[in-house]
């Protein structure tokens, strides 16, 4: 089975093929590894801590640079039911993020302080997917 942590150079290379003026929502399905794995010299590599502990702090350290990008949660939920699907649900965390743009988006990810950041949510994950959309008025 293929884990997905970063977006692949195609993907990656698709989506900045589309419009950047738009806006969008981005899709978030996080699995979360039972114990961190940050690389080697972090300050939190062999603390102990979980997976979700480091994505909280993840989530904690990026607020900046959400807000600088224009990101925002549209939308969070808790799993309790599946009702049409497969009877496992393989996800920790669920939400929608919205930026005002494409641009935008892309902008946060070269904000120069993503990159220390993003090694907390490279750390937590065990699996993930991230969905581009364009929002739908109704």
């Amino acid at each position: 089975m293929t884990n997905y942590i970063d977006p692949s150079r195609e993907n990656f290379d698709h989506f900045k093929s589309l419009p950047r003026d738009t806006p969008v929502h981005m899709l978030n399905l996080v699995r979360f590894k039972a114990l961190a794995d940050y690389p080697e010299g972090h300050e939190l590599a062999g603390k102990g801590l979980t997976g979700a502990e480091a994505y909280a702090e993840y989530f904690g350290t990026i607020q900046p640079v959400l807000e600088r990008a224009g990101g925002r949660i549209v939308w969070k939920g808790g799993f309790e039911a599946m009702v049409t699907g497969p009877s496992e649900w393989e996800w920790d965390e669920t939400f929608v993020m919205a930026y005002p743009s494409a641009a935008a988006f892309m902008g946060m990810v070269k904000d120069p302080d993503y990159a220390p950041v993003v090694v907390h949510r490279q750390a937590a994950v065990e699996d993930s997917r991230l969905v581009r959309f364009a929002p739908v008025e109704g």
